[in-house]
C-alpha cells in the first residue's frame, strides 16, 4: 500500500513536471520560431534585393528579364555597367534662352573633336581643359565646366560595392539556410497593359518550406496556413507575373 502511494506520488510529480513543460514549450516554442525566422529573412531579402538589382540591369540592357540564373550570373561577371558621368549644370538663363542638355552635349561634342584633331589626343581630361578654355563656341554658350559622358564600370563592383567578386557572385541565387535551393523565378516578357503597352514583368520567389525547414513543424504550417487564408504568398517574393508593381518586395 504504501509502496503504491510512493508510486502515484512520483508519478503525479513527472505528470506535474511534463505539465510545466508542456506550457512553456507552448510559449517559448512560437518565440524561438519568429526568432529565426526573422534571422532567416533578413538574409533571404538580402539576396532578393541583389537579384532585383541584377535583374533590372538585365533588362536595361536586353529589353526583358531573364529567369535563368545561371545567364544572369554570367551577365553580371561580364557586362559593363554604364552610368553618365555629369559635371556642370545649366543656368536658368541658359535653359530660357533656350539651351537644353542635348544642344549642350553637341556644342561639347564637336569641339572636342575639333580638340582631338589639333591635340592628337583621346584623353578625356585633356580635351575637356582644352575646349573649356579656348573653344569659341563653349565659350559663347557659357559651357565651361559643362560635360556629361558615358563611363563604363565593372557591374558586380559597381552594384555590389565590394560585397561579391566575379567568384562569388552566384551566391546571391541561392536561398539563404535553404540546403542549396535557388529562388524561383518566372517571368511574363510579353504581358500588355490595357491600353496597350507591352511591358515586361518577372518575379523571384523563396517558398516559407524552403528556410525554415528544419524549425518547429507545426509552427511552419501555422505560418503557411495563415498566409494562404489571407491570399498572401506564403514566403517571400518581389514582383508580380499578373501585373506591374514595380518590382516591390511583400516585405516592404
Amino acid at each position: 500500500m504504501k509502496t503504491t502511494r510512493i508510486f502515484f506520488r512520483i508519478l503525479l510529480a513527472a505528470a506535474v513536471v511534463l505539465l510545466a513543460w508542456l506550457c512553456i514549450d507552448s510559449v517559448v516554442t512560437p518565440i524561438k520560431f519568429e526568432e529565426t525566422r526573422a534571422e532567416r529573412e533578413t538574409a533571404v531579402i538580402r539576396n532578393l534585393v541583389h537579384i532585383r538589382a541584377a535583374e533590372a540591369e538585365f533588362k536595361l540592357a536586353k529589353g526583358y528579364y531573364t529567369v535563368d540564373l545561371d545567364s544572369l550570373v554570367m551577365f553580371l561577371r561580364t557586362a559593363p555597367k554604364k552610368e553618365l558621368l555629369k559635371e556642370g549644370a545649366l543656368t536658368d538663363k541658359q535653359l530660357e534662352n533656350g539651351m537644353t542638355e542635348q544642344k549642350a552635349v553637341k556644342i561639347l561634342k564637336d569641339a572636342k573633336d575639333r580638340a582631338r584633331k589639333k591635340l592628337k589626343t583621346d584623353n578625356d581630361s585633356i580635351l575637356y581643359a582644352y575646349v573649356w578654355e579656348n573653344d569659341r563656341e563653349v565659350a559663347k554658350n557659357s559651357l565651361q565646366g559643362f560635360r556629361r559622358d558615358t563611363i563604363y564600370k565593372n557591374m558586380i563592383e559597381t552594384l555590389y560595392k565590394g560585397e561579391f567578386t566575379a567568384e562569388n557572385i552566384a551566391q546571391i541565387t541561392y536561398i539563404p539556410f535553404s540546403d542549396n535551393k535557388r529562388f524561383e523565378t518566372e517571368a511574363n516578357n510579353s504581358y500588355t497593359t490595357t491600353q496597350g503597352i507591352h511591358i515586361p514583368i518577372m518575379e523571384a520567389r523563396a517558398p516559407f518550406e524552403t528556410y525554415l525547414h528544419d524549425l518547429d513543424r507545426q509552427e511552419l504550417v501555422n505560418l503557411i496556413d495563415k498566409e494562404e487564408k489571407l491570399e498572401h504568398y506564403a514566403g517571400l517574393k518581389f514582383g508580380s507575373t499578373e501585373a506591374p508593381n514595380n518590382n516591390a518586395g511583400n516585405w516592404e
